[in-house]
This record gives C-alpha cells, sequence and structure tokens, in this order.
C-alpha cells in the first residue's frame, strides 16, 4: 500500500470514530504532493461508500491566520454532499474531535472552472453567493498539526451549513461587508468579508489555481467555501450558532451532544 493510501486510511479512521491520531509529519516527512495524494484518497473512500463530490473549500485565506502558521498560500480541500447541513439543522458534536466553527462566504458555481479563471469576469463563473457557516474539525491530537498535516486531513473539513442564495448580480460588492457570529443570541466574534482574501471573490481564481496545480475538478453547480472572515470558535455541545453578513442573510445550524437539556445544571 502506498504511503499517501496509509495516510488516508488512518485519517478516515479518525474521522469515523471521532478519535484522534498522531500528526503525519511527526513520523515522516510529509511534502505538499504526498498531503494533496493523501487528500484525494481520502475522499477516494468516503466516494466509495457512496458520498459525492459537492465542492470545495479553502483554508489559510486570513492573512494574520496564514502568518500564524506560517503559510504563504491558500490551501483547498473537498467538500462532500454527506457533510452538507440543510440551513438550521442539528450537528450532533459527538461525531467530531474538536470541532470548531466560522463565519464564511459560499459561492455557487455556474460553470465549469479552470486555470483559466482569472481572466474570465467572477459574473461568468458564479451563479449565486450566500452566507454560510463551517464546522471544521482536525483529526490530530490536541489540534495541532503541520501545513501538510492540514492539507491530508482534508483542510480540517467536518461539515458546512449555507443560508439563502443571493443570485450574484444581485448580491453587489462584498469585499467589505459586516460579519456577525452568534452563539445562543450572543455575538462571540465580529469580522469583515475584507479578511477573505481582501476580497471573498478572489477564491474563485485561488481555487481554480490550486485545483490545476493539485488534481481537483470544479464544476458547475457545485459549491466553494471561500474562506472564513473571523477567527474559528469552539462549538458548543448544545445550542444555536447564528452566521450574518450584512445586506446578505445569515446561516444558522444547532448543535448538540446528546445531553438532556439542563443536564449540566442537575449535575452540579
Amino acid at each position: 500500500m502506498s504511503v499517501d493510501a496509509v495516510f488516508a486510511a488512518a485519517l478516515d479512521t479518525a474521522q469515523r470514530t471521532a478519535a484522534p491520531i498522531s500528526q503525519l509529519s511527526a513520523a515522516d516527512a510529509v511534502g505538499l504532493d504526498t498531503a494533496y495524494a493523501t487528500q484525494h484518497a481520502l475522499i477516494a473512500r468516503r466516494l466509495a461508500r457512496g458520498e459525492r463530490v459537492a465542492g470545495v473549500k479553502l483554508g489559510f485565506t486570513s492573512r494574520a491566520k496564514a502568518q500564524q502558521m506560517g503559510v504563504h498560500d491558500v490551501i483547498l480541500g473537498t467538500l462532500t454532499d454527506a457533510m452538507r447541513l440543510d440551513d438550521g439543522a442539528v450537528f450532533d458534536r459527538r461525531s467530531a474531535i474538536h470541532p470548531r466553527v466560522e463565519p464564511e462566504v459560499a459561492y455557487l458555481l455556474a460553470a465549469d472552472v479552470d486555470g483559466t479563471a482569472g481572466d474570465r469576469p467572477l459574473s461568468s463563473l458564479v451563479a449565486a453567493v450566500a452566507p454560510a457557516l463551517e464546522i471544521i474539525d482536525s483529526r490530530y491530537r490536541d489540534f495541532r498539526f503541520s501545513l501538510a498535516d492540514v492539507i491530508a486531513d482534508n483542510a480540517s473539513a467536518a461539515a458546512y451549513a449555507i443560508g439563502p442564495w443571493t443570485p450574484l448580480n444581485r448580491a453587489g460588492a462584498l469585499d467589505n461587508r459586516a460579519v456577525r457570529l452568534e452563539i445562543d443570541g450572543r455575538t462571540v466574534a465580529t469580522g469583515s468579508t475584507a479578511a477573505i482574501l481582501g476580497d471573498p471573490g478572489r477564491a474563485i481564481g485561488a481555487a481554480a489555481r490550486l485545483a490545476a496545480r493539485h488534481g481537483f475538478t470544479l464544476r458547475a453547480g457545485t459549491v466553494l467555501l471561500a474562506g472564513a472572515a473571523t477567527a474559528a470558535l469552539p462549538l458548543p455541545g448544545r445550542g444555536v450558532v447564528d452566521a450574518a453578513v450584512a445586506r446578505l442573510g445569515r446561516a444558522i445550524l444547532r448543535t448538540d451532544d446528546g445531553t438532556a437539556p439542563g443536564a449540566g445544571e442537575a449535575a452540579s
């Protein structure tokens, strides 16, 4: 079995059992080519179980986060239909290891996107835009990983919910919209869409460039999560999470960890 297949099997088991593993790079020197090959092998295992590719996500689109990680470029991950939550649906927190949540902007691709995307107007590539929530969940112990580790781990993708779509031609400029993340009605983070590559629309060209380099396919009708507008915050065991993007709308998800409401107070 190849190295990337071995790594993919370990990550797949970690995700399915919600049991963390050691960093891949702790035992082996993992380069970006091996990391992306591992991600493709990981997704191939999910597709073999009946999942379908639903789109892609970008990571490290925040300059501050990239500098913190010592990263000089964004990374790409794969979304499947099994990761998709309906707006307002419940995410079972027990299915994740140490989940975090972040508000994002989502694009619905209107056309297949290839390496020429940077030379084409956004209106020819994107049908609609929406507020979104992404749940990330590193499969490594202590939420610690190298760049190659996180790429291999499918950019920490776990789940996502998308709010109502707005046709791109009605959305207006998105380069500096206020973003608010709430948990149970309390504001826990604020930011701007400008944190996403300076303008989330740039995510299309970035995704196209990485896709061409690392063997991804961006198809019409699929989703692109452009990146986080605030820092990722720990997902509560129970609660309602709400991401609002000014003049675009909001995306909502609920979390459940299997405990009865009020159980914590009764135990104390």
